[in-house]
């Protein structure tokens, strides 16, 4: 019985291990997104402390190979994981309005972090495996099947902790209360362990270890995650931490590190003047007169709350859309918080780039918004991508991107364009005014600026809806020269994560913060 209750605490310190480096990633992630960046920085960060763990656990094993001093070391280790999310929200506050502000960079804001937070809950839990392992081994003739057998067992834990928080904790209970369940689990263990190993009077001296986790659990996660004015409703899914605020009847959804805007809502008003209604000017690319009624499927590669969708269908009554998004928590935010009840859309679940593979449909317009820098999805900026989209269009179909930049630097624009241009014909770049986003057009077709004012010209006297007109004069007056030719993006070689942390360093450093006060 005593050795196999050791195996059971192995296990459960092995999923608890790996629970708290997909928790950590999110509760990161609401602040600095999920880049390639991110998960680096976590995965190193974890990976050096349980190596400390592992190498003080040794030496503590050695010191005092007892019961007491093991599952003590185990009681910290849950006290410690489980203040984390309190610990969390002071320090993630000023980060995130730090990183609100572009005023840090990402990779000192989460290696910071990361260092602060987790130092000592992951080094406690590191400290578990060496120590069990002291503590099986009876006979040296059998320490490597002993040791083979927790090595075995741990790693089942960890793989059980991989995605118990992903797929059922984090959407059910949250990121704060994901951290106290594993907590107060691997404080049960310890618990039961104490009884077991050492008896009841040497734990009750640690016995308001737990009583602190109860306390934790009824008042030690109230509040907001960020301190966001106006929030009207958040929530966490399986992808995203999401934030639906609202100031003077405008509806604005923000996801994770919360840099930009990914949809916008007014009960009365359907112009926002921003990337969204973009979209709506693509086909007017082709040579004039170009019909309305040949207009007749989209596809919104990031859907989101469905602002675009919505301004389609006022202007394009009977077009069809499909709008992948990957998280349908969004979905159902926007339904209810951004009338994303739209008669011809086509909610598709699923990443943008597998559901437009997959799609049996030829698309007018196929819109890639799906761009948020720090963090861009590098597998729809490639090559390989972009083919992808050319077979899905029709003949005189248009891609458009929307692109966020900064002010003092298009290398990701030139970068995008260049790629882009290795499969579609002609590109075309506007910038949005008062605002740090470009607009990408590509078209399969030989398209031009001057068909952009033909076709406005034609369409002024045909009834249209003003959104369309408004749309195509802000494109066309704020057109840019041909992007310069740069580098091209592959699936083999996309150096995303350098680009942006660059733009956001450089941008810092040249003292263009002052341009925002």
């Amino acid at each position: 019985m005593k050795k196999t209750y050791l195996y059971i605490t192995v296990f459960f310190s092995g999923m608890t291990a790996l629970a708290v480096e997909l928790s950590a990633s999110r509760l990161i992630g609401n602040v600095y997104g999920s880049s390639n960046l991110v998960w680096a920085c976590v995965i190193g960060l974890i990976l050096i402390y349980l190596t400390l763990g592992y190498w003080l656990g040794g030496k503590a094993a050695d010191r005092n190979p007892d019961y007491q001093s093991f599952y003590r070391i185990i009681m910290w280790a849950s006290l410690t994981v489980g203040l984390v999310p309190i610990l969390s929200r002071p320090f993630l506050r000023i980060t995130a309005n730090a990183f609100d502000q572009l005023a840090m960079p990402i990779l000192a804001g989460v290696f910071i972090t990361i260092l602060c937070l987790f130092i000592i809950p992951v080094t406690l839990v590191g400290m578990v495996s060496p120590f069990a392992l002291k503590l099986a081994i009876e006979d040296t003739q059998t320490a490597g099947k002993t040791s083979g057998r927790l090595s075995a067992i741990s790693t089942i834990g960890s793989f059980i902790g991989t995605f118990l928080p992903v797929l059922v904790l984090i959407p059910l209970i949250g990121t704060y209360r994901t951290f106290l369940f594993f907590s107060s689990l691997l404080m049960l263990v310890a618990t039961i362990g104490y009884f077991i190993y050492v008896g009841i009077k040497p734990w009750l001296r640690l016995v308001w270890m737990p009583i602190l986790l109860i306390v934790l659990w009824t008042v030690g996660v109230r509040g907001t995650d960020k301190a966001t004015p106006d929030l009207l409703y958040e929530t966490e899914s399986a992808y995203n931490y999401i934030q639906v605020i609202e100031k003077d009847s405008y509806r604005y959804l923000r996801l994770n590190e919360g840099q930009g805007i990914h949809s916008i809502y007014h009960p009365t008003q359907m112009n926002y003047y921003g990337p969204w209604s973009q979209v709506l000017v693509a086909p007017f690319f082709n040579p004039a007169p170009h019909e309305m009624e040949s207009i007749k499927r989209m596809a919104l590669v990031g859907l989101a709350a469905g602002t675009t969708a919505r301004q389609a269908s006022l202007v394009y009554p009977d077009i069809q859309i499909d709008g992948f998004e990957i998280d349908p928590e969004i979905g159902r935010i926007g339904r209810e918080y951004f009338e994303m009840d739209i008669t011809g859309l086509n909610v598709v679940v699923e990443d943008g780039r597998w559901g437009l593979a997959h799609s049996d449909n030829q698309y007018d317009i196929i819109s890639v918004d799906a761009y948020r820098p720090p963090y861009i999805p590098w597998h729809m900026t490639t090559v390989e991508f972009f083919t992808i989209v050319h077979e899905h269009l029709t003949d005189d179909g248009v891609l458009v991107i929307n692109i966020g930049r900064s002010p003092l630097d298009r290398a990701l624009v030139n970068d995008l364009a260049t790629t882009v241009r290795q499969v579609f014909e002609d590109v075309f770049v506007t910038d949005l005014p008062d605002s740090f986003n470009s607009i990408l057009f590509a078209t399969r077709s030989s398209g031009s600026w001057d068909h952009i004012l033909s076709n406005y010209i034609a369409l002024s006297d045909d009834g249209v809806d003003p959104l369309l007109l408004e749309a195509m004069a802000i494109a066309y007056n704020n057109q840019q020269s041909t992007p310069e030719m740069t580098r091209v993006y592959t699936d083999d070689q996309t150096p995303i994560e350098w680009l942006t942390n660059k733009i956001v360093v450089d941008f810092i450093l040249s003292g263009g913060m002052e341009t925002l006060q």
